[in-house]
Formats: structure tokens, C-alpha cells, sequence
């Protein structure tokens, strides 16, 4: 009886430690309540002592749905870290004054959005602007006297819509709204809707607060990065002020405005794109970037240094195959700036008379997307430090610094979650597209505890642009396909950038096409002779561009039980009158106007193939998408429904292109493709 009862009892354990021990594994897993509590540094700038940086700190909050951006400090030598201000206030653009003594940042503390200063020594900060909308370029002089910025203002009503006669409404009545008068050319943007017919100004206030005034006007937008010359008398910054800049996207050059006077005049005057002028610490020199105003899809950005006192102008690097960004200062005679390289986000030095390149920073990120987009940024003090977003392919983007060739991480702001984590493994790979041989980069995640004797569903995931690209970055969206049992593939496919300009081109008129449905399956066959690739369940998805090459797809191939594309382009032709992106888009990626080019404009459209889709698919869009906007996804959606194949529309209510900007949005995302891929995947026998 001992013996029985004892057996029983042991019985009983056991029952009760196997769901213990398969909770335990499933709370190790990366799940989509583990979305809300994801933190990332951006925005850092290190003072001009170099010894401390501020930095926003993103925090996802699930009671609002929202993300909330903090200031930070960061004191580089001890590490400790504290915050500026404990409210919940919004915050942003953060500048450090040239002395170092004050931060002017970007508040909604005073009840909307305007600049304020916070003096350290004092403890104490001030609204020193009291503007109807959001300023932006927020900009030290160099004497500290002053702040630079840009704002919107509106444009006078225009003859036609002053002439509109408009009745008087009774007290009380209720009519609907009044009618929106559209004459500009470029009258809607994604994210923001109709727009006001306005046009972007610079202006001044002084440091310790007061009126600001207003430097430029014209129909023109003026702003960007802004450069005080030396001797604080004047701001040098970026615009297209030709009468017809509207059809022009390409074009832009560099003027310098007087403070004093609010004259301007032109300083770089060519065709092509002047941007992102910054004066050496010492004001001998002012570097910028150039890019040329061909009418392609994808141009490098050079790099130029201007001798301020002869205007004489240099272009360094200019063999140099790769877009150079954010150029800066890391001493008087030093640039440093960042650019993306084979997947990968870099910072690099050379010298203002030209020489060699130097890397320094490879481990550029912030990971703040769902996605492993290449994204980051930095600051250098001038005398040598530099602050950047550090990530990696486990973690989002911590603070790091960057000083005499010595590099450190400062922050550690997922670790607590993170590290509780069995976060799937990435793995980078090259393969020969069956199309032509091309080397196509590619990374496939394998999920926790990944046997390579065993075989696991293929989820390829395609990323937007196309001129963009993927690294080696951590990606919540691609860690929840991971946690749930796919092996996760994504590439840099022709077209991606950081492979320089031929590879880039290789797309030049041919999105979606043939040739980047070869580089994905390529890849799909060299994972399937690895051996730990089921055959029978492989699955598509992707956003934008990856939307439109999952559409493309399922209508030359039916290897895939199930398809998701979000937010996709399925008719060019609709799509590019239909579009905010209209004007750009047709000048540069296509041969001629739609009515011109009918036949083009089809050939690259999904919905010329969707007589042949069998595939099962799923489309997911958001509401109020200007950029690929939800018609194109109805028509899919009808098109599959009249032809009788499985299909779902996923309308986000609210959502832009960024679909996942939120983060139930981010969550709804993942888990509608999760259960529509688990609805279509075959069991084994």
C-alpha cells in the first residue's frame, strides 16, 4: 500500500510539472504583451564638453497605446543615468547650448508644442516660444544669444477662394462642414492627410525668450538642417525656391539668410540636391552633401566641404560607392559622418582636404521599427567624442559613445526583459539569384530551440522601399514569427540599398518584376538544401514594396500555402493618381505618364497576374494609407473573391502607411499573419 500510494503521489506530481514546465518554456518565448514594454534610445547628443549626453528615451505604454519620449542624461565617464524631467510630458529635439550650461528641446509641457530652454545649473526650464504650430531644426547660435527654427505658416487664401460667396448660418443651425478647396500640387501627405496650404519658414527668438521673428517668406519651405555661420550673423540651410519646385523633388540649394536683414542669397547654386550644411567647430570650413537631380530611382549622396572664406568647394570620397549621411565634426579638421554598408550602419571619419576613409562604429541602430530596418543616428562634441544609438541583432537601441578609439555602451534599457528571453537566433548567408547569378544578402532567424535534425515551416518576410534595406537588427515582428515556430527569412534583394548604385539600379523601372521574385525564391532553395526546411509549408509576407512582391508573387508561383500583404500596391495605374507620392513617382521610377505608359504600368501590377493566384491570401492595410492607399487593396481583395480563392482584408482603422506605428497596431499585425499562416499550414501525416 506504501508503495501504491507512493507511485500515486509521484503520478500526480508528474501531471502537475509537465504544464508547469511547458508555462515555463512558453513565458521565456517573446510574446506580444512583450511589445508594450519595449524601450529605445534616439535623438543623443553629446555635450560640447564631451562628457555627458541627452538622449529621448521611447517607452511603449499600454494603457495608452502610445509611445511616450522622455529626456535622459547620461554622465559618460560614471554612467549614471537619470532623467531630466519626471512628468509625462512629450519631449524632443534636444540641443545643447555651445557653452554646455543649457538644453533646448521641444515640449508639450505648456500645453502645446513649442521650444523651451532648461538652464542646469538652475534646475529650472522656460517656454521661450509661443507659436501657432509645431516648431522644428531647432538651432543654437553659436554666440548663444539665440535659437533658430522652422515652422509652418499658412499661405493667404488664393483669389478663387476668397471669391466664394458663403452665407451667414443662423445661430444654432446645423450645416455640415464647409466644403476643403484643393489647388496646390502637393496637397496630401501619409500620416497627416489633406494639407493646409502652407509653406515651411525659418525663424529666430532669442534665448531667453520673447517674440520670435520670421527670417524668410515666399511660397517656398525652407528648413532642414540649419548652419549659424561663425559670426552669428547669418543661418545657412536647404531649399528649393524655384517657382515651380512643386514638380521638382530632386532639386534643392543652399542659401544663407541674414539675421538682421532677412536678406537671402544663394551660395551652392547647381542642379541636384544641396542638404545638411554644418560649420566646423572653428568656422573655416562648411560641409554638406550633394546629390544629383537625375531623374532615377536611387542617387548617391557625396560628400562636399566648402572653404568659407574662398567659397571654394571640394567633393571628398567622390569614388566612394555608398550615400554618405549626416555629416558633422569630430575636431577642426575632421568630418565624421554615418552610411550604410553591405546591411550594415556605419560611422566613419576622413579628413576636411580629403584622405583615406577610417570606420569607426559599425554597431549603428535603434531597432525601433518591428522590422530590421537600418536606422540610427549620432552627434559629435568637436573635440572628439561621439554619441550614437547602439543595437544589435538581440538588442533595440542603447546609448554608446565613441572616444579615441575606444567604444562603450552606456545603457541597458531591455535588459530586464530581454534576457528573460530565448530570443531566436540570426544567421547571415549569401546566395546566387537563379535570375541572372547575382550575390544576394540575405539572414534567417531560427526559433528557440532550433534542432537542425528537424524541419520547420519557412516564413519569408520582404521589406519595403525598394530602395531600403534589412541588417542584422533586433526586429519584434520577426522574433514573434521565431517564438512561434518559423524559421524567419529576409534579404537585401536588387534594388536594396547599401550595395552601391549598379546594385540599387538593378530594379530601375522594374518593381515588381521577375528579377526580385528570383532573388527571394533563390533564397527559399539555398534554406531548403540546408535540410531544416519544410517543403510543404512555406509562407510570404511584407509591407510596401515587400506587399507588392508578396502580390506578385502568389501570381507566378503557388509554392506558398498562404500569403499576408501589407499595405500593397496592386494597380500602378490607379496607385500613382491616387497616391501623396505622385509627383516623385512617376518622374522617377517610371518611363512616362500612366496614359502614355499603359502597358508598363500593368505589366508591374499584381493584379495583371491575379488570374493565376490560388494561393490563400490576407491583406492588411490601414484605413487612411495615403501612400499605397486601400483602394489598390480592395481591388485585390475583390479581384481574389470574384476568382474564388481564400482571402481576408484587414482594414486598421485610423492607420497610415506606417500601419504599425502603435503598438496594438504592431500586435495586430503579427497575429493576424500568425493565425492566417496557421490556418493553411499542413500537419504532419
Amino acid at each position: 500500500m506504501k508503495l501504491k500510494a507512493y507511485l500515486a503521489a509521484a503520478w500526480l506530481v508528474l501531471l502537475w510539472a509537465i504544464p508547469t514546465a511547458q508555462a515555463s518554456e512558453q513565458s521565456r518565448l517573446f510574446s506580444p504583451e512583450d511589445i508594450f514594454a519595449l524601450e529605445w534610445a534616439n535623438d543623443v547628443h553629446v555635450s560640447p564638453d564631451g562628457k555627458s549626453v541627452v538622449y529621448v528615451r521611447h517607452s511603449n505604454d499600454i494603457m495608452t497605446d502610445s509611445t511616450g519620449r522622455s529626456l535622459w542624461l547620461v554622465d559618460i565617464k560614471s554612467g549614471q543615468h537619470s532623467p531630466l524631467f519626471a512628468d509625462e510630458y512629450q519631449y524632443s529635439s534636444p540641443k545643447w547650448s555651445p557653452d554646455g550650461k543649457r538644453l533646448a528641446f521641444v515640449s508639450n509641457r505648456s500645453g502645446s508644442s513649442q521650444v523651451h530652454v532648461y538652464w542646469f545649473e538652475q534646475d529650472k526650464s522656460a517656454r521661450i516660444t509661443d507659436v501657432r504650430r509645431a516648431p522644428s531644426d531647432v538651432t543654437w547660435s553659436p554666440d548663444g544669444k539665440h535659437i533658430a527654427f522652422s515652422q509652418e505658416v499658412l499661405a493667404p487664401a488664393t483669389d478663387f477662394a476668397r471669391s466664394v460667396y458663403r452665407p451667414k448660418r443662423p445661430d444654432g443651425a446645423r450645416w455640415s462642414e464647409p466644403a476643403i478647396i484643393v489647388e496646390r500640387t502637393y496637397y496630401q501627405a501619409d500620416g497627416r492627410g489633406l494639407l493646409d496650404s502652407a509653406y515651411r519658414q525659418l525663424f529666430v527668438v532669442s534665448s531667453d525668450g520673447g517674440a520670435a521673428r520670421q527670417l524668410t517668406d515666399g511660397p517656398y519651405n525652407h528648413g532642414g538642417t540649419l548652419a549659424w555661420t561663425p559670426d552669428s550673423s547669418a543661418i545657412v540651410f536647404s531649399a528649393n525656391r524655384r517657382d515651380d519646385w512643386e514638380y521638382h523633388t530632386l532639386e534643392a540649394n543652399l542659401y544663407q539668410v541674414t539675421v538682421a536683414t532677412g536678406d537671402v542669397t544663394a551660395l551652392v547654386a547647381e542642379p541636384g540636391r544641396q542638404s545638411q550644411p554644418v560649420f566646423s567647430p572653428d568656422g573655416r570650413y562648411l560641409a554638406f552633401l550633394h546629390a544629383s537631380g537625375e531623374a532615377v530611382p536611387y542617387r548617391n549622396a557625396k560628400l562636399r566641404v566648402m572653404d568659407w572664406r574662398s567659397q571654394e568647394v571640394n567633393e571628398l570620397l567622390a569614388d566612394f560607392d555608398r550615400s554618405i549621411e549626416s555629416p558633422s565634426w569630430l575636431n577642426n579638421n575632421t568630418v565624421v559622418f554615418q552610411y550604410a554598408d553591405q546591411g550594415q550602419l556605419k560611422i566613419a571619419r576622413i579628413a576636411a582636404r580629403g584622405g583615406r576613409l577610417t570606420d569607426l562604429v559599425r554597431d549603428v541602430a535603434t531597432g525601433s521599427n518591428g522590422r530590421p530596418y537600418l536606422g540610427g543616428m549620432f552627434s559629435a562634441s568637436g573635440n572628439g567624442v561621439i554619441a550614437f544609438t547602439h543595437g544589435t541583432a538581440y538588442r533595440l537601441g542603447n546609448v554608446g559613445v565613441w572616444q579615441g578609439g575606444n567604444e562603450r555602451v552606456l545603457t541597458a534599457l531591455n535588459e530586464n526583459l530581454l534576457s528573460q528571453r530565448d530570443l531566436g537566433q540570426v544567421h547571415e548567408f549569401r546566395y546566387a539569384s537563379s535570375y541572372d547569378e547575382t550575390e544576394i544578402h540575405g539572414w534567417y532567424i531560427t526559433p528557440p530551440g532550433f534542432d537542425p535534425s528537424k524541419q520547420y515551416p519557412l516564413l519569408i518576410e520582404i521589406h519595403g522601399g525598394p530602395h531600403l534595406a534589412y541588417g542584422p537588427y533586433f526586429a519584434a515582428e520577426l522574433q514573434r514569427y521565431a517564438a512561434a515556430g518559423y524559421v524567419v527569412f529576409y534579404n537585401n534583394y536588387r534594388g536594396s540599398t547599401s550595395y552601391g548604385t549598379d546594385f540599387a539600379m538593378l530594379l530601375d523601372n522594374n518593381y515588381s518584376s521577375p528579377y526580385d521574385f528570383a532573388d527571394h525564391m533563390s533564397g527559399i532553395d539555398a534554406l531548403i538544401a540546408k535540410g531544416f526546411i519544410d517543403e510543404s509549408n512555406l509562407f510570404i509576407t511584407g509591407g510596401s514594396a515587400g506587399g507588392i512582391a508578396t502580390a506578385y508573387a502568389i501570381g507566378l508561383t503557388d509554392r506558398f500555402n498562404a500569403a499576408v500583404a501589407t499595405n500593397p500596391v496592386i494597380n500602378w495605374v490607379s496607385k500613382v493618381l491616387t497616391a501623396d507620392s505622385y509627383i516623385g513617382q512617376i518622374a522617377n521610377q517610371f518611363p512616362g505618364m500612366p496614359w502614355e505608359e499603359h502597358e508598363h504600368y500593368w505589366q508591374r501590377s499584381p493584379l495583371s497576374l491575379v488570374g493565376n493566384v490560388t494561393t490563400p491570401t490576407l491583406l492588411f492595410t490601414g484605413e487612411e494609407d495615403r501612400r499605397t492607399p486601400i483602394s489598390d487593396t480592395e481591388q485585390f481583395y475583390q479581384a481574389l473573391q470574384l476568382l474564388g480563392v481564400d482571402t481576408a482584408m484587414v482594414r486598421v482603422p485610423g492607420a497610415s502607411h506606417g500601419v504599425s506605428s502603435r503598438p496594438s497596431r504592431m500586435i495586430m499585425k503579427i497575429e493576424h499573419a500568425l493565425a492566417w499562416f496557421e490556418r493553411y499550414k499542413k500537419l504532419e501525416p
